[in-house]
């Protein structure tokens, strides 16, 4: 049983190991609570790598988004360009079992 065992936990590290460097290899900024400028600098990080920039927001964080965006190209990075802007519905489920649709939006930005 001990062999089965270290075998999971080592399959389980694997999968941990994926995920953190998928997370971390990601050209994503995620939108939350912060101060607007925290969003703005960690997309100028991704930016000036030379990577497209994904900015990602669900709810009331959309606006936010959208400030990080304008703010970004209008005084930061005036070379930077809108490439593709997607919005849609997300359904997610709270710990009682009920759904709810919860807008997100995905804004990425080029920099030229």
């Amino acid at each position: 049983m001990s062999e089965e065992s270290d075998k999971e936990n080592k399959e389980n590290k694997e999968i941990k190991q994926t995920k953190q460097k998928k997370r971390f290899n990601d050209n994503s900024v995620y939108i939350g609570k912060r101060p607007t400028m925290n969003y703005v600098m960690a997309a100028m990080v991704i930016l000036n790598r030379g990577t497209d920039c994904i900015i990602k927001a669900r709810g009331r964080a959309i606006s936010h988004a959208v400030d990080v965006a304008e703010i970004l190209i209008n005084k930061f990075f005036p070379t930077a360009k809108y490439k593709d802007i997607k919005i849609s519905t997300e359904v997610l489920t709270n710990d009682e079992g009920r759904s709810s649709n919860v807008s997100s939006m995905e804004i990425q930005i080029a920099p030229k």
